[in-house]
């Protein structure tokens, strides 16, 4: 079972120096229906005018993934870190008993473009953590990268939930292939380009969530990024 969800069918904000995209409900969008898929809790798409940025604010039992797309991002924690994220880095939250962190786009000239994505732990409580990795596209192009596990395997952030986090670039005319237990679920965003993924084309900001299915076949119809979950 596959579900399509168009781009512009998500939640949308607008506070003048920030536009998002809500895949699901999210601060002032409520839909009932798109709450969560398996343990995914949030996918936002953030544009963030050059110099603005979040305050300081407080977030609690929940891993929290930032991937750039564009531009750069400047965080800081109350765990004493202090970073640049850059397009092509992820950086890793575990938020657990409390943190507190602030986040401004670093440039004073350009947009900054990133997911901010929320994923359920596996259990409350959890002592706060950090980490931020650069996966450079050549290990990307044409194959599957993990960026995310529950066990950290092969270089890849440390998630605290059962979840496999694969990035890819594609080639224009490129074909990949994922295999995965049909018990488990796929949760696929398109960053940039177009694809075709079971006979329907998904541009940037579409995604597809899937059910029991074994394997699925990603055409590029022009040099695309994609982000993969495999989830329990």
């Amino acid at each position: 079972m596959i579900d399509i969800i168009r781009s512009d069918s998500r939640g949308a904000a607008d506070r003048g120096w920030l536009k998002s995209r809500h895949t699901f409900s999210f601060a002032d969008y409520h839909n009932p229906s798109m709450m969560s898929f398996a343990k995914l809790r949030v996918v936002n798409e953030d544009w963030i005018e050059a110099g603005q940025g979040f305050d300081t604010h407080p977030h609690q039992d929940m891993e929290i993934i930032t991937y750039m797309i564009d531009g750069a991002l400047e965080h800081k924690d109350n765990m004493g870190n202090g970073s640049v994220i850059r397009a092509g880095e992820l950086q890793r939250m575990t938020a657990g008993t409390g943190i507190m962190h602030s986040e401004f786009n670093h440039s004073m000239d350009d947009e900054a473009h990133l997911l901010q994505i929320w994923i359920l732990p596996e259990q409350n409580g959890l002592e706060p953590g950090y980490e931020q990795k650069l996966f450079p596209p050549e290990e990307k192009n044409n194959q599957w990268r993990l960026v995310g596990s529950r066990d950290g395997r092969d270089g890849s952030l440390t998630i605290h939930q059962d979840v496999n986090l694969y990035s890819t670039e594609l080639d224009e005319n490129a074909a990949l292939d994922y295999e995965f237990d049909g018990q488990r679920r796929g949760f696929i965003q398109v960053v940039r380009g177009s694809v075709d993924i079971a006979g329907q084309t998904l541009v940037a900001g579409d995604a597809i969530m899937t059910r029991d299915e074994q394997t699925l076949r990603f055409s590029a119809i022009e040099r695309s990024e994609l982000l993969f979950f495999d989830m329990a």
